[in-house]
């Protein structure tokens, strides 16, 4: 049997960098980093920020939400708050913003999921639902994303993931307001090294985002954020949304554990002659296919199965603010090189160089992880 195999070259973000051109647009204060989006199901309109917290444990919380909402931008809560502590949270965020918009209730393809998702969604303070399989090519996917669409006909609908465009499609004409497209991309996934599955993203963000915007829909990009310029490409490629989770992990609104150690530091002691030690914060951080995961919610791994997660530790990085920063910041100036004043100017003027490598190997310049 003759096995097909997709002779493109897929591209990572790491691989391509975004060609400047004549730009009119003076100062980054020029750029609207802000758009309106329309979504196909729900009919609703919401003026935002691209950005969106992934609905992992450490980045969906809720300290993270009420942050980005002061910046317009997006929160996808973890699915294991309960019903209860959505609830509380829902009412207290409403009151102090005047609108839950800029928040997605997570759910699965249980039906204790579906019973909780219609507990938090029945009390009509939040319409905003993010479908989250890791395997969105199962049939009973599809399956889940009508029953929440027939069940929620006002809801806007963010589901996936998924890589491809047949899938795409199929996603958003069978209620998506969004697909999410994303597997193996993210820092604490390990599914490409478990199952051999997955694609680049900037490949899957680019090849996707035609299939969503035809039928209606948009595209969310989910994984592979390590800095701003990984963000700000996504955007670049068409992405409506960029969903994230490493780059927000060591902040200080995240919800892992704070650890602090003593490490070692280049430096040499003149009086012992010894490397120098300090003291370090880290956040714990860990996949949501973990086995820690798997621990902590499922009551262990079922021998069925593999972990597609790791556990690990990030540099404490401060309060998420300082990170809203930088992709602002990264962005509107990727806007001047580029002449655009808005996102779709942007995303209509981007062109791309594919490049071996980003920096001068020769500069002192690090990227960061």
């Amino acid at each position: 049997m003759t096995k097909k195999i997709y002779d493109e070259t897929q591209l990572d973000f790491d691989d391509v960098m975004i060609v400047p051109r004549p730009s009119t647009v003076e100062s980054r204060a020029d750029a609207s980093i802000v758009r309106p989006y329309k979504f196909k199901w729900s009919g609703r309109t919401i003026e935002g920020n691209p950005a969106i917290a992934s609905n992992m444990d450490c980045t969906g919380t809720f300290e993270m939400a009420k942050e980005l909402e002061k910046h317009q931008m997006f929160c996808a809560l973890s699915k294991h708050y309960s019903a209860a502590e959505l609830i509380q949270f829902l009412e207290c965020n409403l009151q102090e913003f005047g609108s839950n918009d800029y928040i997605f209730i997570s759910t699965g393809l249980r039906e204790t999921d579906f019973a909780k998702l219609s507990q938090v969604m029945k009390t009509g303070l939040c319409k905003n639902v993010r479908l989250d399989a890791p395997n969105g090519y199962i049939r009973g996917f599809v399956q889940h994303l009508n029953k929440i669409r027939q069940s929620f006909p006002d809801a806007i609908i963010m589901a996936g993931n998924i890589v491809t465009p047949e899938k795409t499609v199929e996603i958003i004409e069978n209620g998506a307001d969004v697909s999410v497209v994303g597997i193996g991309g993210g820092s604490q996934c390990s599914t490409r090294v478990m199952t051999g599955v997955g694609r680049p993203q900037f490949s899957a963000v680019l090849d996707n985002v035609d299939a969503a915007h035809a039928a209606g829909g948009m595209l969310c990009s989910d994984g592979g954020i390590a800095k701003p310029a990984d963000y700000v490409k996504a955007i670049a490629a068409g992405a409506d949304f960029v969903m994230m989770g490493g780059y927000l992990a060591g902040c200080s609104e995240a919800g892992g554990e704070l650890i602090t150690k003593l490490v070692e530091t280049t430096e040499i002691s003149s009086k012992t002659n010894n490397r120098l030690r300090q003291i370090k914060e880290y956040k714990l951080f860990y996949g949501m296919s973990s086995e820690y995961a798997q621990n902590k919610h499922y009551n262990g791994m079922h021998k069925y199965r593999a972990s597609e997660g790791i556990v690990s530790l990030v540099p404490y990085a401060g309060p998420v603010a300082k990170k809203v920063q930088e992709l602002e910041g990264g962005l509107r100036s990727a806007m001047t090189y580029t002449n655009s004043r808005t996102i779709s100017q942007f995303q209509d003027h981007a062109e791309f160089y594919k490049v071996r490598h980003q920096i001068n190997r020769n500069s002192k310049a690090i990227e960061r992880e």
